[in-house]
């Protein structure tokens, strides 16, 4: 048998099953402490002695709409710290495989270990740096009551966050990778976009950070994420870039064993360490393989949740509360809005994901 293949599944393998054995202890460290939100929605807090406006409401009231879909109660106490599980996952199998390597080498040993600096470290860095603040952000979430964190980092220490880390990891491809070009799909031309190429890496970060606001109905995330983290492991393979499609792969692999416990009703959620690490690690990999223009069409659940939002504030921005796009916003719960059920959305979404993924595949491979 191919041993890349065998470096491929072995280590996907070998994550979902420690990712199934860890999360019944995680699950009870998770409620033991009460890891989840205790304050809600900053929406959600209604001033009646605040006027209306205009329009007839009051800032920071939300629509009935989201009223109907929203379950305070389950935010409340549910746990947001999931994605834990995936990154955890991640780590200690990747620790296994490295330490058989060191310690008992021999060429499957050897060959399975998929951490290298030329292709694996900086993914792997995106990712526990993203998991880190993330989870920092879901712990304030779960023990600050008052004041200007108590649902988090503000969304402009988050977005100053991601930028940093984005032009951290552009300088670093421009100036010690000497990256500097993006592919072109179907007509495989790269262009050259010089120091451009750094805000640009940043921009891309920024956007796919933006598609976290997906994480809003149990297991929706999780099934779009490890469909579009298994087609760039695709991608890399095919290109020969076996520690990345191994890499990606892997946390794939690390979101099934997610997805067992939060197929409705949700054992916990996902929330920013798991969102974050994430998107910044998407982007990481995509830029590696030299495929980001497809992110779109790979990750088009993603984007168009992402564009949803962007679409429906620039419409409430320009034409108030009565010319919005959908009547809630991102777009799942617009669906929801209008009479879908939550597991409807969710397997639409799974769905409508492998069919982009697949379409990103084929592209990539013309």
């Amino acid at each position: 048998m191919d041993l890349s293949l065998i470096k491929l599944f072995l280590p996907v393998v070998l994550t979902f099953i420690i990712g199934i054995l860890i999360t019944p202890t995680l699950t009870n460290i998770f409620y033991k402490y009460k890891l989840w939100k205790k304050v809600a929605r900053k929406e959600n807090n209604i001033d009646e002695n605040v006027p209306v406006n205009k329009f007839g409401v009051r800032p920071g009231d939300i629509s009935s709409e989201f009223q109907k879909i929203n379950n305070a109660s389950e935010e409340l106490k549910t746990p947001r710290v999931g994605g834990v599980v995936i990154w955890l996952s991640i780590i200690l199998s990747s620790l296994i495989l490295f330490l058989l390597a060191e310690f008992f080498p021999n060429i499957i040993t050897q060959k399975i270990n998929f951490i290298s600096k030329n292709q694996t470290l900086l993914p792997f860095i995106a990712l526990i740096l993203g998991a880190l603040w993330g989870l920092a952000d879901d712990l304030m979430c779960a023990f600050i009551l008052k004041g200007p964190f108590a649902n988090g980092f503000p969304r402009k220490i988050m977005t100053a966050f991601v930028g940093i880390v984005g032009l951290l990891f552009g300088l670093w491809f421009y100036f010690k990778l000497g990256v500097s070009s993006v592919n072109i799909p179907f007509i495989n031309i790269a262009v050259d976009l010089g120091w451009l190429f750094i805000p640009f890496f940043m921009m891309v970060v920024w956007g796919t950070f933006s598609s976290g606001v997906i994480d809003g109905i149990d297991g929706l995330a999780g099934g779009v994420m490890a469909t579009v983290f298994a087609a760039y492991a695709t991608i890399a393979f095919f290109q020969n870039q076996i520690d990345i499609a191994a890499f990606s792969a892997v946390i794939s692999g690390a979101i099934l064993a997610f997805l067992w416990f939060n197929v409705p009703p949700a054992r916990f959620y996902m929330g920013e360490t798991g969102m974050l690490g994430l998107t910044l690690t998407l982007s990481v990999i995509a830029f590696l393989t030299d495929q980001v223009l497809l992110l779109p069409i790979i990750g088009f659940p993603l984007f168009f949740t992402s564009l949803s939002s962007f679409l429906q504030i620039i419409s409430k921005k320009l034409y108030g509360p009565e010319g919005k796009i959908f009547k809630v916003a991102p777009v799942h719960h617009h669906f929801e809005a209008i009479g879908w059920s939550r597991p409807k959305i969710t397997m639409r979404y799974w769905i409508i994901s492998i069919v982009f993924a697949i379409t990103g595949i084929v592209i990539a491979l013309l």
